[in-house]
């Protein structure tokens, strides 16, 4: 199963990447965000986000089944698994609200628009990259090691700096958009 979610990760993190890259073309106003090919792969990131986040809830109810058998939790000690799976929860709340703000509603005339993008709508997208960029970084080291990569010390790092890169792009591309809001 670990395999299996390894795989599934790898895809999200590619997904995710160019989810990233087109979302800050279309919240910046350069691209128009009408590709039906690119609409539908924040879909299936989505398909995968639910069945990686099934088998996380899974081998984290393992771990605590473990611990009630043993008797002993060792929170202290398995800190940064637990700050792993908080910020995965953490990122289940956010990617609902993100999908909700981002989801296109019908006006009575028939027209797409896009809810509203005020300072709270933005703070929680912040938070939601945040969260992301904390998930990640506790995480890649993990994937890395799951997938087989044996020399992973020499690549971390630019992984890391990459992803957080491309994080922090999301950030911009969200603040471009809270301020178009604002300008409107």
């Amino acid at each position: 199963m670990r395999k299996f979610n390894s795989i599934i990760t790898s895809a999200i993190l590619l997904l995710f990447v160019i989810h990233i890259v087109w979302g800050v073309l279309v919240l910046c106003g350069i691209s128009d965000g009408g590709n039906l090919v690119l609409s539908h792969l924040g879909y299936v990131l989505l398909v995968l986000v639910f069945i990686h986040m099934l088998i996380g809830c899974k081998l984290t109810a393992d771990s605590i089944k473990a611990g009630k058998r043993s008797g002993v939790s060792y929170f202290r000690e398995n800190r940064l698994f637990w700050i792993r799976r908080i910020s995965g929860f953490g990122l289940l709340l956010f990617l609902i609200l993100h999908v909700w703000l981002f989801l296109p509603v019908r006006t009575p005339g028939g027209a797409y628009r896009l809810r509203y993008f005020g300072p709270i709508e933005y703070a929680f997208q912040i938070l939601f990259v945040l969260t992301l960029l904390l998930h990640v970084l506790t995480n890649i080291k993990p994937l890395m090691l799951s997938l087989g990569v044996k020399s992973f010390a020499s690549v971390l790092t630019d992984i890391l700096f990459i992803l957080s890169v491309i994080l922090l792009i999301a950030g911009v591309g969200f603040t471009v958009y809270f301020i178009r809001w604002q300008v409107i």
